[in-house]
């Protein structure tokens, strides 16, 4: 298939449910070869007394001519609209084609992808998207979930097979799982499948996991439970939408890794303490926000959850200001080791020691002293060593399973 090099970016402006047209992206080559990105914002945009900037620091509403090479050419804020490893799996194989390039996945992934920003070939933007999948279709949607995973064909003169394949690709949120947006009565929500492969139930395990933080004082996603056959699958509420009469309004959304202005491969650059710093910085309550993040990291690190990576963090703004988003996918790992276990972001002076001590080290750079940070570290364990496994029992986790997860909670290396 022949790639497109330009695209115009949409965005739904604060209280609206439909596109404005915010500028042009242009994806070209440096004199080396090297992918260049470049985006302008319209001159009818920037004459918008409504327009809001795409990213507030690396996208400033300016006639400037905006250019990048980090990321494959990909600006980070338009990254983070650019669809999940789930949602390329599944756009390569509608497309039957593995050698796309990064505008072609923006080009192709659903319209309802994660934060405000939509992708076109017309300098006019599309209608609202109205019709989405319903609650009532996952069995038929985790049935094609299920065929993507195993690489099987789908039945060409299977018009609803076709049509559930289209619609399969998630959000930008989120990895490799996969996972599609479903409607019901309540409004939008990501549907995340078990896999046959799994080795423990993901879907009750990790729906407990977001009760848990609920119940150590953390904001988290709202979130429920639903029987796929002989299966279950999660169900998480779109923080990023707000129902309204004529369809959805949109909360901009920017990434942990966006915000840290940093590449998947740049671990170094992976850290809570400068993510906390970025908060305060655009956050219209940094005196909430800060102390919040801190939570998610002690959180994080009592049930060793070691895949909180930059893309599992973000800010939303469904007005004019931003504000930490709900804290999603928190999931336990189970690490051999039981003295020394990592965070995927560096969360002290010690790096990423998921360690009691090591969160107190820079505590204050989360508008939390250190007496108030240990008294919430030590009320966070004893909350969790006494209720992951009524919360997970509660959810349906079977014995086998929280067995196979009790060694997540407050590791014996958390004290050391």
């Amino acid at each position: 298939m022949t790639s497109n090099t330009e695209c115009y970016v949409y965005i739904a402006l604060p209280g609206q449910t439909a596109f404005t047209t915010a500028g042009k992206f242009v994806m070209d080559k440096t004199r080396q070869g090297q992918p260049l990105g470049r985006f302008v914002y319209g001159r009818n945009y920037l004459a918008n007394e409504k327009a809001v900037p795409i990213d507030p620091t690396e996208l400033k509403l300016t006639t400037v001519t905006y250019e990048t090479q980090r990321q494959k050419g990909l600006f980070g804020a338009l990254r983070d609209a650019s669809p999940d490893l789930w949602g390329r799996r599944v756009i390569e194989r509608h497309l039957k084609s593995a050698a796309l390039s990064e505008l072609d996945y923006l080009l192709h992934s659903p319209n309802d992808r994660a934060g405000a920003l939509g992708f076109g070939l017309n300098p006019e933007p599309p209608a609202p998207l109205r019709e989405f999948n319903r609650t009532m279709d996952l069995e038929k949607l985790q049935q094609i979930a299920d065929a993507i995973i195993a690489d099987e064909e789908l039945p060409e003169n299977d018009a609803d097979a076709q049509q559930a394949h289209e619609f399969l690709g998630g959000t930008s949120m989120g990895g490799a799982r996969p996972k599609v947006v479903v409607e019901d009565e309540q409004g939008l929500w990501v549907a995340k499948f078990n896999r046959v492969d799994d080795k423990w139930d993901y879907a009750k395990i990790e729906r407990a996991m977001l009760e848990l933080a609920r119940e150590c004082g953390i904001h988290a996603a709202i979130s429920r439970r639903t029987t796929i056959g002989d299966r279950d699958a999660l169900l998480v509420k779109r923080f990023d939408r707000e129902k309204a009469e004529q369809g959805y309004r949109r909360a901009r959304m920017l990434s942990a890794l966006t915000l840290l202005r940093a590449e998947e491969n740049e671990r170094d650059k992976w850290s809570y303490l400068v993510l906390a710093e970025e908060v305060r910085k655009l956050s219209a309550q940094p005196a909430e926000d800060a102390p919040e993040l801190f939570k998610r990291m002690a959180f994080n690190a009592l049930i060793s959850n070691d895949d909180d990576h930059p893309r599992n963090h973000a800010i939303i703004a469904l007005n004019e200001s931003w504000k930490l988003s709900p804290a999603y996918d928190l999931i336990p790992s189970t690490p051999v080791s039981t003295s020394h276990r990592d965070l995927a972001l560096q969360c002290g002076d010690q790096g990423r020691f998921a360690n009691a001590k090591n969160l107190l080290t820079q505590c204050r750079r989360f508008l939390v002293e250190p007496d108030q940070a240990a008294k919430l570290i030590d009320e966070m364990e004893a909350t969790v060593k006494a209720r992951w496994y009524a919360a997970a029992r509660a959810e349906g986790v079977t014995e086998q399973d929280c067995e196979r997860i009790r060694g997540a909670f407050a590791y014996e290396g958390f004290r050391q």
